[in-house]
């Protein structure tokens, strides 16, 4: 795991024993801190029984501490922590804070972080792939992987590729990344902010915490639209996501099909050139990615019938461009709505052969959506796969790409993304 002689001696109130939060702990510990630990659950606690002072930090006097860590899930505008904490002076952080802080005692590395609305997860598998294709050691964390904290440390050269939610950003305060990627904005997560503008500023104050000469590159929509880059240092060495140059045929990698994935393939090309690799090194890793689950991932063909999950495209921003991705798509969209249109998905709408509507959104989506294609009110999406082979011809797309939230018929994002993997599974078995 990673440690570093920062902590040493300090103490530390950690909320939440999660998987990060258990690993933070730990490096904690194994750093020489005092750790006071809390989580509902029991069995968490019990696994640090001995090592750690079990007490909740919402009752106990954080006077004296060097910061309360918790996990990004804990909505800070809402939770009484963040009162409290501020009551006593004692600063609120999440792991990748603590990572940013160790960053001195670890072999000399360099660190690329990624946010934005859509894309984050590809893209920063993409940039960790083009990276260890190249031979360069690296690994990713944050919001994706592993949790930072719990990781080897890389030898000297390596590269750090951290995935960042804004709630992790919320919860960071000195992380100076040597490429930061802002991908795009749209509304999104709004329960937790003060607005459009707070959302916004959360993503843009990655490019705040970066010492001036190092790489912001960021979506052109976004700093022309939400003046993104306010937070940069003056002078601040930035470049247009939307002008960098890709090497080879496109047509060449098939887990980075659609608008949305050139975006995505052009942010880590950006990074990947900054960080020293050559145009060869970076074609032959574009060519040889192979995508992340649940994001445009292609699942089966039958038939000349190509099955698409795509289950992680959670909003219609995210929708949008798979739809753009191919010509005629049968789309399974719903679930638990974000909101009440598709109009980020209006320009595509040519592209969709018929739709079948799921969940809660459902009913909603269908009244939409029937005056300009033609609709399957499916409900359940093992119905809506099976309509969708019923119609569906060879050089059509089989596409999940919801727009939607899991919730109101799945654990999460996942757990439906397998779900279409299972039915399909079943329906094309045999010959």
């Amino acid at each position: 795991m990673i440690v570093s002689s920062a902590f040493a001696g300090k103490k530390y109130a950690v909320l939440g024993l999660a998987r990060s939060g258990m690993a933070t702990v730990e490096c904690l510990l194994a750093s020489g801190a005092h750790v006071t630990a809390w989580d509902a659950r029991e069995e968490p606690r019990a696994a640090l029984e001995g090592r750690a002072t079990l007490a909740d930090p919402l009752a106990i006097d954080l006077a004296g501490f060097a910061g309360v860590v918790v996990s990004p899930g804990v909505p800070l505008n809402r939770h009484p922590i963040a009162a409290h904490a501020r009551g006593a002076g004692v600063p609120v952080i999440g792991d990748i804070e603590l990572f940013a802080q160790a960053r001195a005692d670890l072999p000399a590395h360099r660190v690329v972080a990624i946010t934005g609305t859509n894309g984050k997860s590809t893209t920063t598998a993409l940039t960790h792939h083009l990276l260890q294709a190249a031979g360069v050691p690296s690994l990713m964390g944050g919001n994706i992987g592993k949790p930072i904290l719990e990781q080897q440390p890389l030898p000297a050269g390596g590269v750090y590729v951290l995935e960042l939610s804004s709630y992790q950003i919320d919860l960071t305060q000195r992380l100076d990344a040597d490429v930061a990627v802002l991908l795009n904005v749209s509304p999104d997560h709004l329960d937790r902010y003060d607005g459009y503008d707070a959302y916004v500023a959360s993503k843009a104050r990655l490019f705040g915490m970066q010492a001036h000469g190092h790489l912001a590159l960021v979506d052109m929509r976004a700093e022309l639209e939400d003046d993104v880059l306010r937070f940069a240092p003056e002078g601040t060495n930035f470049q247009f996501i939307n002008g960098i140059d890709l090497p080879g045929d496109p047509a060449q990698w098939p887990s980075l099909q659609g608008p949305h994935n050139r975006a995505n393939a052009a942010a880590a090309v950006g990074a990947a050139r900054y960080l020293g690799l050559d145009e060869a090194m970076i074609a032959a890793g574009l060519k040889s990615f192979v995508g992340l689950p649940h994001r445009m991932e292609r699942v089966a063909e039958k038939n000349g019938v190509l099955f698409v999950n795509d289950s992680k495209a959670t909003n219609p921003a995210s929708t949008a461009p798979a739809l753009a991705a191919f010509p005629r798509i049968h789309w399974i969209v719903g679930g638990l709505p974000k909101g009440d249109d598709l109009d980020e998905c209006a320009p595509h709408f040519g592209h969709v052969v018929r739709a079948y509507t799921i969940g809660e959104a459902g009913p909603r989506f269908a009244e939409i959506l029937e005056p300009v294609m033609p609709v399957t009110r499916a409900e359940m999406l093992g119905d809506a796969v099976r309509a969708a082979m019923e119609q569906a011809v060879p050089g059509d797309v089989i596409m999940l790409s919801p727009a939607c939230a899991s919730f109101d018929q799945f654990r999460d994002f996942e757990a439906r993304g397998e779900c279409f993997r299972q039915i399909v599974a079943a329906l094309t078995a045999g010959s």
